[in-house]
C-alpha cells in the first residue's frame, strides 16, 4: 500500500508493533491561511479507501467537541467512543456531539475519565443514561506514559485493563453489525457534497464521474483483497 508505505511507521509494544500515521502540524505555507481540517481531510480519504475485516483494527484519535463534523469523517467509524468527564463541561460536549450525529446513524458510548467515586458515577448515569459504557478512573501506568517513560502494557492497573477490554467487545460486535450500504451511501454523499461545494470547481472536472453507482462497499472486498 503505498500510503502506508509513505506514511505510516512501525511502533513497537511490548514486543510486537502498531502502525502509526499522524496527520502531522502546520507548516509555514499553511500558517495564516489553513485551518487544520485541510489535515484532518486526509484521514478522511484514508479511510474512504480502506476495507478493514474482522479483527483488524482502526483507531483513529480525534479532537475533542464538534470539529469532526466539518467533513464527512465522524460517518466513518463502528463506533465512536466520546470521552468525558464528570462534569457540566465534559457532558455538554457530549451532547453537541450526539445532537450532530443524530440523524447519520452514528453508534456512540461515552467513555467516563477521571471518575473517582460514586458521586461522578452517578452524575454521568444521570447526565448520559444508557450511553454510558464504561468509566476509568486514576492510572499511575498512564501517568508514567505521560512522562515518556512507558511501562511494559501488563502492568496497566486491572480495572482499567478491563475498561479496555469492554471497548473492544463494543468494537467488535459494532463491526458485526456494521451496515455496509450505509458506509457506501455516506461516502459518496460527502464526496458529491465537496465537490460541489469547491472540489469541481479546484479541478475543472465534474468529480461525480469518480463515483461508480453500482459498487458497494462489503466484508468480501476485504476477503478478496
Amino acid at each position: 500500500n503505498p500510503v502506508y508505505d509513505a506514511c505510516a511507521r512501525p511502533v513497537e509494544l511490548d514486543g510486537g508493533t502498531a502502525r502509526l500515521m499522524v496527520t502531522g502540524p502546520f507548516t509555514e505555507a499553511d500558517l495564516g491561511v489553513s485551518c487544520y481540517h485541510s489535515k484532518t481531510g486526509a484521514v478522511e480519504l484514508c479511510l474512504n479507501h480502506l476495507v478493514d475485516g474482522r479483527d483488524e483494527y482502526v483507531v483513529v484519535d480525534m479532537t475533542a467537541g464538534s470539529d469532526s463534523f466539518a467533513s464527512g469523517m465522524f460517518t466513518r467509524f463502528d463506533m465512536t467512543f466520546l470521552v468525558a468527564e464528570p462534569t457540566r463541561k465534559g457532558v455538554s460536549v457530549y451532547r453537541q456531539y450526539k445532537e450532530y450525529a443524530r440523524d447519520f446513524g452514528i453508534t456512540l458510548k461515552v467513555v467516563g475519565n477521571k471518575v473517582q467515586g460514586q458521586d461522578d458515577l452517578d452524575f454521568l448515569r444521570a447526565q448520559v443514561g444508557d450511553d454510558l459504557l464504561v468509566t476509568v478512573g486514576h492510572s499511575d501506568w498512564v501517568r508514567a506514559m505521560e512522562k515518556g517513560l512507558p511501562p511494559r502494557f501488563d502492568l496497566l492497573e486491572e480495572p482499567n485493563a478491563a475498561a479496555l477490554r469492554t471497548l473492544r467487545s463494543a468494537a467488535d460486535a459494532a463491526y458485526a453489525g456494521r451496515d455496509w450500504e450505509r458506509y457506501t451511501r455516506q461516502m459518496v454523499h460527502f464526496h458529491l457534497k465537496n465537490a460541489q461545494s469547491w472540489g469541481n470547481a479546484k479541478t475543472g472536472a465534474d468529480l461525480a464521474a469518480q463515483v461508480d453507482p453500482a459498487f458497494v462497499l462489503q466484508e468480501s472486498v476485504a476477503a478478496t483483497a
